[in-house]
């Protein structure tokens, strides 16, 4: 059995990420991720592999874009606004087609904000927060574990579908430690092989020693390829829903009440769970794991019944909208047997302010007069 360690959300994002083979990693200082670029820049050194403290965000960002392109895992990490500042290369990511693993410690907002930890960047993350029409795989832990384990499946995601995708935790988590039993180190030879980068050494021939040349970008002046290349990465997107939707329940069949949560909300979600148990309520707990794609049809099966449900989240009012598409899917589907409506209800906190068991409690109990 592997033996645990102790570590902060934020090391085991970055110890993961070097055990999935990340080949380079970019940041630049923010809290409350300091962390997760103070261990890059040890241990990505002591193994030979690139680290850059990037002059920006905005550098961080394009560099990981140019490492990608050239064959490496490559990673970049930032909170808040500083991965407002690193939309746009999101966006040139998705047009460009490539692979790259985006971290988001979220921290209150708007603007600079707090340091303190929040959800309110789940808009940003799940709709595109750069321009055009694209999609990012969004990953949410819930604790320390995950933090590692979703990391490396956020690297094997990007390859697979090359895109981007962001591993999206809140300060709370980054900050927090716990017990941990890390994955297996990737050898940087059994990686995915990438037959589509700018250029590869199997390219060379005996009698022309220069790579092959490809030229990777997102522009296309061209209205009717551009949209044909838009369409044909949108029938990926569909794949992706189809194929990848991840998603934890917990007590739904039966409950009284759903509690809709993600990250650091779920965890206080599943304390009110158990402080509902003593009074012999039965509430119900779901967690998207993949923000997007979101488990729109998983939930939708719960809404059918007709129960109640209850968002929290450190945010006021992003995640509830997706809830609410949900239940649009209940009701409007074939899912819809009961005949009856789920109720949405929202309680929100903003600015770096975390919900309490016993306040999800006492929201619970209020919604059903108890």
């Amino acid at each position: 059995m592997s033996e645990k360690v102790l570590m902060s959300g934020n090391e085991a994002i970055a110890e993961a990420a070097i055990r999935a083979g990340c080949g380079a990693y970019f940041g630049y200082p923010i809290t409350p991720q300091n962390e997760l670029i103070a261990y890059m820049a040890k241990h990505m050194l002591e193994r030979g592999r690139v680290f850059i403290q990037a002059e920006s965000e905005i550098a961080a960002v394009n560099m990981v874009y140019g490492a990608s392109c050239a064959g490496a895992r490559a990673m970049t990490s930032s909170s808040s606004p500083g991965v407002s500042l690193k939309q746009e290369g999101i966006s040139y990511g998705a047009g460009a087609d490539i692979p790259m693993v985006v971290v988001n410690v979220v921290r209150g907002g708007p603007g600079l904000g707090s340091i303190a930890p929040a959800q309110s960047d789940y808009f940003q993350a799940t709709r595109g927060g750069g321009h055009g029409d694209y999609r990012c795989i969004v990953l949410a832990p819930k604790n320390v574990q995950e933090c590692a384990d979703l990391t490396c499946l956020a690297f094997d995601l990007a390859d697979k579908y090359r895109m981007p995708v962001i591993v999206q935790a809140d300060g709370m988590i980054g900050q927090m430690m716990e017990g941990i039993v890390l994955p297996a180190e990737k050898a940087l030879h059994d990686l995915p092989q990438r037959d589509w980068i700018v250029g590869r050494m199997s390219d060379r021939t005996a009698s022309n020693n220069r790579r092959n040349t490809r030229h990777i970008t997102s522009i296309n002046l061209v209205p009717a390829e551009l949209e044909a290349i838009t369409r044909a990465r949108f029938a990926r997107y569909e794949t992706i829903q189809a194929e990848e939707t991840r998603f934890e329940e917990i007590g739904c069949a039966d409950a009284d009440l759903i509690l809709a949560a993600y990250g650091t909300s779920a965890r206080v979600c599943l304390g009110a769970h158990m402080l509902a148990e003593k009074e012999g309520i039965k509430l119900g707990v779901f967690r998207p794991i993949t923000l997007w794609p979101f488990p729109y049809q998983e939930l939708a099966k719960i809404a059918a019944k007709g129960k109640p449900i209850l968002t929290v989240e450190m945010s006021l009012g992003q995640l509830v909208e997706d809830i609410k598409l949900s239940v649009f899917e209940a009701v409007s589907g074939i899912n819809n047997t009961a005949g009856s409506i789920a109720k949405v209800h929202l309680l929100g906190h903003s600015g770096g302010m975390i919900p309490t068991e016993k306040e999800v409690f006492a929201e619970a109990k209020r919604i059903l007069k108890k």
